[in-house]
Protein backbone atom coordinates (compact mmCIF):
# COMPACT_ATOMS: atom_id res chain seq x y z
CA UNK A 1 0.00 0.00 0.00
CA UNK A 2 1.56 3.44 -1.31
CA UNK A 3 1.04 6.72 0.14
CA UNK A 4 0.80 5.28 3.92
CA UNK A 5 3.16 4.60 6.86
CA UNK A 6 3.03 2.37 9.80
CA UNK A 7 2.62 3.61 13.29
CA UNK A 8 3.11 1.37 16.09
CA UNK A 9 0.62 2.68 18.96
CA UNK A 10 2.14 1.29 22.63
CA UNK A 11 0.43 1.83 26.08
CA UNK A 12 0.56 0.87 29.40
CA UNK A 13 -2.25 -1.71 30.50
CA UNK A 14 -3.80 -2.40 33.82
CA UNK A 15 -2.05 -5.74 34.74
CA UNK A 16 -1.23 -6.11 38.59
CA UNK A 17 0.84 -5.45 40.55
CA UNK A 18 3.08 -4.96 37.74
CA UNK A 19 1.67 -3.01 35.06
CA UNK A 20 2.59 -4.28 30.87
CA UNK A 21 3.07 -2.79 27.51
CA UNK A 22 0.95 -3.08 24.83
CA UNK A 23 1.23 -2.65 21.39
CA UNK A 24 -0.93 -2.88 17.86
CA UNK A 25 0.01 -1.33 14.41
CA UNK A 26 -1.95 1.47 12.57
CA UNK A 27 -1.80 2.55 8.81
CA UNK A 28 -1.44 6.36 8.52
CA UNK A 29 -1.63 8.12 5.39
CA UNK A 30 1.87 10.01 5.37
CA UNK A 31 2.32 13.63 5.93
CA UNK A 32 -0.81 13.11 8.76
CA UNK A 33 -0.28 12.67 12.46
CA UNK A 34 -1.40 9.72 14.09
CA UNK A 35 -4.88 10.08 15.50
CA UNK A 36 -6.52 9.29 18.38
CA UNK A 37 -6.99 5.32 18.47
CA UNK A 38 -8.90 2.97 21.04
CA UNK A 39 -8.49 -0.80 22.02
CA UNK A 40 -10.39 -3.13 24.36
CA UNK A 41 -9.71 -2.66 27.60
CA UNK A 42 -11.67 -5.70 28.72
CA UNK A 43 -8.61 -7.67 27.35
CA UNK A 44 -5.70 -5.56 29.20
CA UNK A 45 -7.35 -5.70 32.52
CA UNK A 46 -9.11 -1.64 32.03
CA UNK A 47 -12.21 -2.25 31.48
CA UNK A 48 -15.42 -4.58 31.77
CA UNK A 49 -16.55 -6.12 29.25
CA UNK A 50 -19.98 -4.67 28.78
CA UNK A 51 -17.93 -1.09 28.05
CA UNK A 52 -14.56 -2.53 27.14
CA UNK A 53 -13.74 0.79 25.08
CA UNK A 54 -10.98 2.41 26.00
CA UNK A 55 -9.40 5.58 24.03
CA UNK A 56 -5.32 5.57 22.71
CA UNK A 57 -3.90 9.20 23.20
CA UNK A 58 -0.32 9.63 21.55
CA UNK A 59 1.61 12.07 23.27
CA UNK A 60 5.20 10.95 22.25
CA UNK A 61 6.03 10.08 18.59
CA UNK A 62 9.82 8.75 17.21
CA UNK A 63 10.93 7.00 14.41
CA UNK A 64 10.84 3.47 14.36
CA UNK A 65 13.99 2.02 14.12
CA UNK A 66 12.40 -1.87 13.70
CA UNK A 67 10.42 -0.58 10.65
CA UNK A 68 12.52 1.88 8.98
CA UNK A 69 11.60 3.88 6.69
CA UNK A 70 8.65 6.88 7.30
CA UNK A 71 7.27 4.31 10.25
CA UNK A 72 6.99 5.53 14.12
CA UNK A 73 6.84 4.71 17.22
CA UNK A 74 3.72 6.31 18.96
CA UNK A 75 3.49 6.01 22.96
CA UNK A 76 0.24 6.47 24.22
CA UNK A 77 -2.16 7.37 27.34
CA UNK A 78 -5.21 5.61 28.21
CA UNK A 79 -8.43 8.00 28.07
CA UNK A 80 -11.93 6.61 29.07
CA UNK A 81 -14.25 7.27 26.14
CA UNK A 82 -15.25 10.70 27.82
CA UNK A 83 -11.63 11.52 27.13
CA UNK A 84 -10.66 11.85 30.64
CA UNK A 85 -7.95 9.93 31.91
CA UNK A 86 -7.98 6.70 32.75
CA UNK A 87 -7.67 5.25 36.15
CA UNK A 88 -4.23 3.39 35.42
CA UNK A 89 -3.17 6.25 33.32
CA UNK A 90 -0.29 8.05 35.52
CA UNK A 91 1.29 9.94 33.14
CA UNK A 92 -1.64 12.94 33.37
CA UNK A 93 -0.83 12.98 37.12
CA UNK A 94 3.31 13.18 36.66
CA UNK A 95 2.16 16.50 33.85
CA UNK A 96 -0.02 17.85 36.52
CA UNK A 97 2.80 18.28 39.11
CA UNK A 98 5.64 18.77 36.54
CA UNK A 99 3.55 21.97 35.48
CA UNK A 100 2.94 22.83 39.45
CA UNK A 101 7.00 22.79 39.78
CA UNK A 102 8.22 23.84 36.24
CA UNK A 103 10.29 26.71 37.75
CA UNK A 104 12.73 23.80 39.56
CA UNK A 105 13.98 22.94 36.13
CA UNK A 106 13.82 19.25 37.26
CA UNK A 107 16.45 16.93 35.53
CA UNK A 108 16.08 13.15 35.57
CA UNK A 109 18.38 10.35 34.39
CA UNK A 110 17.54 6.48 35.22
CA UNK A 111 19.24 3.87 34.93
CA UNK A 112 17.87 0.60 33.85
CA UNK A 113 18.30 -2.55 34.63
CA UNK A 114 16.87 -6.02 33.50
CA UNK A 115 18.13 -9.47 33.36
CA UNK A 116 17.81 -11.50 29.96
CA UNK A 117 15.95 -15.03 30.40
CA UNK A 118 16.40 -17.94 27.97
CA UNK A 119 13.45 -20.20 28.71
CA UNK A 120 13.54 -20.43 32.69
CA UNK A 121 16.64 -19.42 33.28
CA UNK A 122 18.91 -16.06 33.32
CA UNK A 123 21.05 -16.27 30.02
CA UNK A 124 24.33 -17.13 30.58
CA UNK A 125 23.59 -19.53 33.79
CA UNK A 126 24.25 -23.58 33.06
CA UNK A 127 21.40 -25.77 32.70
CA UNK A 128 21.97 -27.53 35.83
CA UNK A 129 23.04 -25.64 38.67
CA UNK A 130 25.05 -21.97 39.05
CA UNK A 131 27.76 -19.94 37.40
CA UNK A 132 30.56 -19.08 38.88
CA UNK A 133 30.34 -16.18 41.90
CA UNK A 134 29.76 -12.78 41.08
CA UNK A 135 32.85 -10.49 40.98
CA UNK A 136 33.83 -10.44 36.65
CA UNK A 137 30.64 -9.61 35.33
CA UNK A 138 30.57 -5.92 36.14
CA UNK A 139 31.52 -4.69 32.82
CA UNK A 140 33.34 -7.59 31.76
CA UNK A 141 34.78 -8.64 28.73
CA UNK A 142 34.74 -12.58 27.07
CA UNK A 143 32.35 -14.92 26.57
CA UNK A 144 32.77 -16.68 29.56
CA UNK A 145 31.69 -13.82 31.88
CA UNK A 146 29.35 -11.41 29.14
CA UNK A 147 25.97 -13.16 27.70
CA UNK A 148 23.59 -10.92 25.48
CA UNK A 149 25.71 -8.81 24.00
CA UNK A 150 24.60 -9.21 20.50
CA UNK A 151 21.07 -7.93 21.89
CA UNK A 152 22.32 -5.07 24.04
CA UNK A 153 24.03 -3.69 20.93
CA UNK A 154 21.10 -4.10 18.87
CA UNK A 155 18.90 -2.41 21.52
CA UNK A 156 21.34 0.60 22.04
CA UNK A 157 21.49 1.30 18.32
CA UNK A 158 17.45 0.97 18.08
CA UNK A 159 17.51 4.11 20.50
CA UNK A 160 19.47 5.98 19.26
CA UNK A 161 18.26 6.07 15.73
CA UNK A 162 14.42 6.63 17.56
CA UNK A 163 16.14 9.86 18.71
CA UNK A 164 16.36 8.55 22.54
CA UNK A 165 18.14 9.68 24.87
CA UNK A 166 20.33 7.10 25.94
CA UNK A 167 23.12 7.66 27.97
CA UNK A 168 24.82 4.40 28.04
CA UNK A 169 25.18 0.89 28.33
CA UNK A 170 26.55 -1.61 30.54
CA UNK A 171 26.82 -5.21 31.93
CA UNK A 172 25.72 -6.05 35.23
CA UNK A 173 26.78 -8.07 38.32
CA UNK A 174 24.94 -10.72 38.20
CA UNK A 175 25.21 -12.97 34.30
CA UNK A 176 22.76 -11.89 32.06
CA UNK A 177 22.16 -8.64 33.72
CA UNK A 178 22.64 -5.33 31.52
CA UNK A 179 21.48 -1.52 31.87
CA UNK A 180 20.99 1.05 30.14
CA UNK A 181 20.60 5.12 31.27
CA UNK A 182 18.10 7.40 29.51
CA UNK A 183 18.20 11.18 30.38
CA UNK A 184 18.56 13.91 31.72
CA UNK A 185 15.31 15.26 30.91
CA UNK A 186 12.05 16.70 32.90
CA UNK A 187 10.27 14.18 34.53
CA UNK A 188 7.85 13.06 32.04
CA UNK A 189 10.20 13.56 29.13
CA UNK A 190 12.41 10.85 31.03
CA UNK A 191 9.16 8.54 31.52
CA UNK A 192 8.16 8.69 28.05
CA UNK A 193 11.43 7.75 26.73
CA UNK A 194 11.98 4.79 29.26
CA UNK A 195 8.65 3.30 28.04
CA UNK A 196 9.48 3.49 24.61
CA UNK A 197 13.11 2.00 24.92
CA UNK A 198 11.32 -0.93 27.26
CA UNK A 199 9.58 -1.50 24.16
CA UNK A 200 12.41 -1.52 22.03
CA UNK A 201 14.07 -4.03 24.43
CA UNK A 202 11.21 -6.72 24.54
CA UNK A 203 10.95 -6.18 20.62
CA UNK A 204 14.45 -6.38 19.74
CA UNK A 205 15.08 -9.08 22.19
CA UNK A 206 12.22 -11.02 20.64
CA UNK A 207 13.84 -11.22 17.15
CA UNK A 208 16.55 -13.20 18.77
CA UNK A 209 14.48 -15.18 20.96
CA UNK A 210 15.33 -14.12 24.40
CA UNK A 211 13.12 -12.43 27.19
CA UNK A 212 13.85 -9.68 29.58
CA UNK A 213 12.65 -9.22 32.73
CA UNK A 214 12.42 -6.13 35.22
CA UNK A 215 11.49 -8.27 38.14
CA UNK A 216 14.00 -6.80 41.05
CA UNK A 217 15.26 -10.14 42.08
CA UNK A 218 15.14 -12.80 39.42
CA UNK A 219 17.32 -15.36 41.15
CA UNK A 220 17.24 -15.66 45.00
CA UNK A 221 20.42 -16.14 47.01
CA UNK A 222 23.56 -14.69 46.45
CA UNK A 223 22.91 -12.68 43.00
CA UNK A 224 22.11 -9.08 42.78
CA UNK A 225 18.61 -7.62 41.93
CA UNK A 226 17.32 -5.22 39.73
CA UNK A 227 16.72 -1.83 39.98
CA UNK A 228 16.32 2.07 38.56
CA UNK A 229 18.30 4.04 40.22
CA UNK A 230 17.42 7.39 39.56
CA UNK A 231 19.37 10.67 39.36
CA UNK A 232 17.52 13.86 40.13
CA UNK A 233 18.76 17.49 40.58
CA UNK A 234 16.88 20.68 40.65
CA UNK A 235 18.20 24.23 39.13
CA UNK A 236 19.47 25.50 42.48
CA UNK A 237 21.35 21.14 42.94
CA UNK A 238 22.97 22.43 40.07
CA UNK A 239 24.08 25.82 41.61
CA UNK A 240 25.00 24.56 44.92
CA UNK A 241 25.13 22.11 47.52
CA UNK A 242 23.07 22.98 50.15
CA UNK A 243 20.00 22.47 48.16
CA UNK A 244 21.57 18.66 47.10
CA UNK A 245 21.41 17.68 51.09
CA UNK A 246 18.00 19.00 51.55
CA UNK A 247 16.77 17.11 48.87
CA UNK A 248 17.80 14.26 50.64
CA UNK A 249 16.80 15.12 53.90
CA UNK A 250 12.89 15.62 52.13
CA UNK A 251 12.56 12.50 50.58
CA UNK A 252 13.81 10.83 54.29
CA UNK A 253 10.18 12.94 55.65
CA UNK A 254 8.51 10.17 53.12
CA UNK A 255 10.43 7.53 52.38
CA UNK A 256 7.61 4.97 53.45
CA UNK A 257 5.53 6.38 50.51
CA UNK A 258 8.13 6.31 48.32
CA UNK A 259 9.14 2.61 49.06
CA UNK A 260 5.71 1.78 48.90
CA UNK A 261 5.40 3.01 45.23
CA UNK A 262 8.84 2.12 43.92
CA UNK A 263 7.50 -0.90 42.50
CA UNK A 264 6.32 -4.29 43.24
CA UNK A 265 8.24 -7.00 45.90
CA UNK A 266 11.05 -4.11 46.87
CA UNK A 267 11.58 -5.39 49.88
CA UNK A 268 13.26 -9.04 48.05
CA UNK A 269 15.85 -6.65 46.27
CA UNK A 270 15.80 -3.49 49.13
CA UNK A 271 17.37 -6.34 51.95
CA UNK A 272 20.40 -4.40 52.85
CA UNK A 273 22.75 -6.08 50.89
CA UNK A 274 24.10 -6.53 47.27
CA UNK A 275 24.56 -2.87 47.12
CA UNK A 276 21.43 -2.12 48.65
CA UNK A 277 19.54 -0.38 51.85
CA UNK A 278 16.90 -2.20 54.13
CA UNK A 279 13.70 -0.97 52.82
CA UNK A 280 12.34 -0.51 56.24
CA UNK A 281 15.05 2.50 56.66
CA UNK A 282 16.36 5.31 55.17
CA UNK A 283 19.89 6.54 55.21
CA UNK A 284 21.81 9.10 52.57
CA UNK A 285 25.43 9.69 52.35
CA UNK A 286 28.38 10.11 49.97
CA UNK A 287 29.51 7.36 47.46
CA UNK A 288 28.10 5.51 49.68
CA UNK A 289 26.30 2.47 47.46
CA UNK A 290 24.56 0.52 50.65
CA UNK A 291 22.41 3.96 51.21
CA UNK A 292 18.81 5.28 50.14
CA UNK A 293 20.38 7.90 48.55
CA UNK A 294 23.52 8.31 47.38
CA UNK A 295 25.22 11.76 46.86
CA UNK A 296 28.08 11.04 44.70
CA UNK A 297 31.49 11.89 45.19
CA UNK A 298 32.27 14.48 42.93
CA UNK A 299 29.54 16.34 43.77
CA UNK A 300 30.65 16.67 47.55
CA UNK A 301 33.62 17.82 45.78
CA UNK A 302 32.39 20.57 43.59
CA UNK A 303 29.86 21.36 45.87
CA UNK A 304 26.74 20.90 43.57
CA UNK A 305 24.98 18.32 41.19
CA UNK A 306 22.31 15.96 41.38
CA UNK A 307 21.55 13.02 44.32
CA UNK A 308 21.07 9.57 42.95
CA UNK A 309 18.17 7.76 44.46
CA UNK A 310 18.82 4.30 44.43
CA UNK A 311 15.78 2.49 45.96
CA UNK A 312 13.57 2.02 42.63
CA UNK A 313 12.89 -1.35 41.21
CA UNK A 314 13.44 -1.63 37.87
CA UNK A 315 10.02 -3.17 37.64
CA UNK A 316 9.06 0.27 38.35
CA UNK A 317 6.57 2.98 36.73
CA UNK A 318 9.02 6.14 36.14
CA UNK A 319 5.74 8.30 36.03
CA UNK A 320 5.27 7.73 39.33
CA UNK A 321 8.96 7.76 40.50
CA UNK A 322 9.53 10.88 38.89
CA UNK A 323 6.41 12.55 40.12
CA UNK A 324 6.72 11.51 43.81
CA UNK A 325 10.31 12.95 43.70
CA UNK A 326 9.56 16.57 42.31
CA UNK A 327 6.26 16.31 44.52
CA UNK A 328 8.48 15.42 47.71
CA UNK A 329 11.45 17.92 47.04
CA UNK A 330 10.29 20.76 45.64
CA UNK A 331 6.95 20.20 47.80
CA UNK A 332 8.87 20.83 50.24
CA UNK A 333 11.54 23.58 49.15
CA UNK A 334 8.49 25.59 48.40
CA UNK A 335 7.51 25.67 51.81
CA UNK A 336 8.30 28.75 54.28
CA UNK A 337 11.05 28.01 56.67
CA UNK A 338 8.78 27.25 59.63
CA UNK A 339 6.78 24.63 58.04
CA UNK A 340 9.50 22.35 56.68
CA UNK A 341 9.09 18.85 58.04
CA UNK A 342 12.14 17.44 60.16
CA UNK A 343 14.41 14.93 59.00
CA UNK A 344 13.03 11.41 59.11
CA UNK A 345 14.31 9.17 61.29
CA UNK A 346 16.75 6.53 60.31
CA UNK A 347 13.66 3.95 60.37
CA UNK A 348 10.43 5.15 58.93
CA UNK A 349 7.23 3.88 59.21
CA UNK A 350 7.22 0.62 57.21
CA UNK A 351 5.29 -0.16 54.05
CA UNK A 352 3.05 -2.93 53.77
CA UNK A 353 5.15 -5.94 52.42
CA UNK A 354 3.51 -7.27 49.16
CA UNK A 355 3.05 -10.90 48.65
CA UNK A 356 5.94 -13.40 47.79
CA UNK A 357 5.76 -14.21 44.45
CA UNK A 358 7.61 -17.42 43.16
CA UNK A 359 8.25 -17.35 39.88
CA UNK A 360 9.69 -14.15 38.78
CA UNK A 361 7.27 -12.10 36.19
CA UNK A 362 8.23 -11.43 32.80
CA UNK A 363 7.81 -7.92 33.10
Amino acid sequence: MSGVYQAEYIWIDGTKPTAKLRAKGKTVPIGKEPPIWGFDGSSTNQAPGDKSDCVLKPVFVCPDPVRGGDNTLVLCEVLYTDLTPHVTNTRAPNVEIARKYASFESWFGIEQEYTFFAGSRPLGFPPTGFPAPQGGYYCGIGADEVFGRDVVEAHFAACIKAGLSIAGINAEVMPGQWEFQIGPLGPTETSDQLWVARYLLYRIAESFGISATLYPKPVRGDWNGAGAHTNFSTKQMRQSYAPCVAACEALGTRADLHIANYGFAIEERLTGFHETASWKEFKYGVSDRGASVRIPWQVAKEGKGYIEDRRPNANCDPYVVTRLIVETVCGEASKPAAAKKPAAAKKPAAAKKPAAVKKPARR
